[in-house]
């Protein structure tokens, strides 16, 4: 059986050459983001200063990410691709079975076949590994997502990991296609009837309801997720819904198959329609990747921008100053910047806000203790509540007034369980370790502070300072603005806020072009596959149209229709999946924060839907024109 799949699979490499170039990807994406991992944690490991740990961390977090979204992708696709080609070579299966192969067989046959793709795929995606890596590590440096000069390192046993990784995305994927080909019965795939014909089996409905039920479960236990989870939690339940969708989309194609005729008036719009109904099994199949596309990129896209303007409303609602000052220098020797500010006409309360890098510690599960990269603020109690609305769960901040004191958040992802009065382990940037002892516990937050430390820890040279400035009743906010200039930048309050959300968009982008740049690109890949895989099955049919008197170009419009609506289907189904993601996010933040917030990225879903339908159209017309070059009588006298 392993010759037959050798001798199939050079037979029909042109079905599998999609899935060899996602195995390729897929093996150098994994190969790329393990190095840089790799690199990032025993860089981590030797990293001292405070501002280097937090770069290497969240390099490392985001890594971490990339290398099970490119994985899941991987698997994900050559699944698609296997069941497409098993439904299309249901009675060459069919006649091996009669001709005394037995099911054990049938699916060594595909094993085979998957294992071939595998190596090859394997061996194309370590030699891209390195160029993919150097590229990965410029575009994170470029996004200053890791600290200056990093670059990951090869290490030889790199290579093993990635043959064993691309062998076993190939056999993860074939799985389930090798099962159903198994169960083909010869005589009903001959006949093309009963239940070999049917699109919804069993499993499908099993492994549907399975992975939706999974998705709507993990989004009603989404309130219970720490912010600091939120992407990481986005990005999993996306990956379950649309598993979960791609596995019920036949049902979805009748609800769809109604677009051709809006499209395309006549019988050329009836002939598409009938078509996509006829074709369920071919139609869900090519709606996959475009599911895949929409579900991580809208679905990330959507959460965290909502996370965004979540962020935004909450810095208006705690904020009750003016103007904000930055300052790009430490505090005067023999002096103090926060009393030139408060001596100035028309400003009646200052709220000194200073940067505190730290390293916090925390127990492990085994007792054992460790310390983790944090951020804090040092203020002054009674200026903070002045300028600031904070509702404190437990004890109180004019405990901060007392030298080695804390308040800390209850949802900052640290591994802490924090009480009034008791102690928290720190140590300083300067290496000097305190025990600092907490006077109240903070709400949880999205983007106020999540630890507020007593003046006494302010860093001396600490830069830039940020001084919060509440006017006297009837002052002129702009000659206080011109008198606080001098002193640095003076901006107001809303516009403070604004600046600090654009920041934080551009670092979402960031983010997201670091973490599903790579991946779009070979789902656009299978995009394209799936649409040739189609294509090359419908020779004869084609044909057979045009010997009934449909012209080429009519049944390329016909082919261009059935794509359009096939877009429709990854585009809605995604969608839903993507707007699960969206609104289990809007749960958690209401949860956390108190504030109802959804925010869609239309431009995002039309810039999506708008891609989707040009790459399916365009892949769609050259295919079918591919396919109907020999002339039709040929083709139909062939099969006769």
């Amino acid at each position: 059986m392993l010759r037959m799949s050798w001798s199939t699979f050079r037979d029909r490499w042109q079905v599998f050459a999609g899935a060899i170039i996602t195995v390729c990807i897929g093996v150098a994406l994994v190969q790329a983001s393990l190095l840089s991992l790799v690199s990032a944690a025993n860089a981590l490991s030797r990293v001292q200063q405070q501002a280097l740990r937090e770069g290497y961390e969240g390099a490392v977090t985001l890594l971490a990410m990339i290398l099970g979204l490119a994985a899941f992708i991987a698997v994900f696709i050559v699944a698609s691709t296997f069941a497409f080609t098993v439904a299309q070579r249901r009675r060459d299966l069919a006649l091996l079975r009669l001709a005394g192969a037995g099911r054990g067989q049938v699916r060594v046959l595909l094993l085979g076949e998957a294992l071939l793709l595998g190596t090859v795929g394997s061996a194309l995606g370590i030699a891209l590994g390195v160029p993919v890596m150097r590229a990965q590590d410029r575009l994170l440096d470029h996004f200053a997502l890791v600290p200056p000069g990093f670059a990951g390192a090869w290490r030889s046993w790199i290579v093993a990991v990635s043959f064993g990784t691309g062998v076993g995305i190939a056999l993860a994927g074939v799985l389930v296609a090798a099962r159903r080909a198994a169960r083909v019965r010869p005589l009903e795939a001959l006949r093309e009837t009963g239940a070999a014909a049917r699109v919804m089996t069993a499993s499908r409905w099993i492994l549907g309801l399975f992975f939706l039920a999974g998705g709507v479960a993990m989004l009603l236990l989404v309130p219970m997720v720490e912010s600091d989870g939120a992407v990481a939690m986005a990005i999993f339940v996306s990956a379950v819904l649309v598993t979960g969708f791609a596995a019920l989309a036949p049902l979805a194609v009748p609800l769809i198959s109604w677009l051709p005729r809006l499209l395309a008036r006549g019988h050329l719009g009836q002939l598409a329609h009938a078509n996509l109904r006829s074709g369920v099994r071919r139609s869900a199949s090519t709606a996959a990747p475009i599911m895949v596309l929409v579900a991580f990129v809208a679905g990330l896209g959507g959460a965290m921008n909502t996370v965004g303007v979540a962020g935004q409303q909450e810095l208006t609602r705690s904020m009750r100053a003016d103007l904000v000052l930055t300052a790009d220098r430490p505090e005067p020797a023999g002096g103090s910047l926060s009393a030139e500010v408060a001596g100035v006409d028309g400003v009646r309360t200052v709220s000194a806000e200073v940067p505190v890098d730290l390293d916090v510690r925390t127990y492990e599960s085994d007792g054992q203790y460790a310390y983790q990269a944090a951020s804090g603020v040092a203020v002054d109690p009674m200026a903070y509540t002045a300028t600031h609305r904070l509702d404190v769960s437990e004890g109180s901040l004019a405990g901060l007034r007392v030298a080695g004191t804390a308040a800390i958040g209850t949802g900052t992802g640290l591994a802490l369980h924090p009480r009034v009065g008791g102690t928290l382990r720190v140590r300083l940037a300067d290496g000097q370790s305190r025990d600092l002892r907490i006077v109240a516990l903070l709400p949880p937050t999205l983007a106020t502070p999540y630890l507020l430390l007593s003046p006494d820890l302010a860093p001396a040279t600490a830069a830039p300072r940020r001084y919060v400035v509440q006017l006297a009743d009837g002052a002129d906010a702009a000659a206080v603005t011109s008198r606080l200039a001098r002193l640095g930048q003076v901006v107001t309050v809303p516009a403070w806020i604004r600046q600090y959300s654009d920041d934080q968009q551009r670092m979402n982008i960031n983010i997201m072009v670091a973490l599903l740049g790579m991946a779009m690109l070979y789902t656009v890949i299978a995009m394209v596959n799936a649409v040739v895989i189609s294509a090359s099955d419908r020779r004869e049919e084609f044909a057979t149209a045009r010997v009934a008197g449909l012209t080429r170009a009519q049944v390329v419009r016909v082919a261009l229709w059935e794509a359009l609506a096939v877009v429709a289907i990854g585009l809605l189904l995604g969608g839903l999946a993507a707007a699960g993601t969206v609104a289990g996010m809007a749960v958690a933040i209401g949860h956390m924060i108190g504030l109802r917030v959804v925010s869609v990225q239309w431009p995002l879903l039309g810039a999506l839907a708008l891609g989707a339908a040009v790459i399916v159209g365009i892949s769609s017309v050259l295919t079918t024109l591919a396919a109907t070059r020999t002339p039709a009588i040929r083709l139909v006298a062939a099969r006769e």
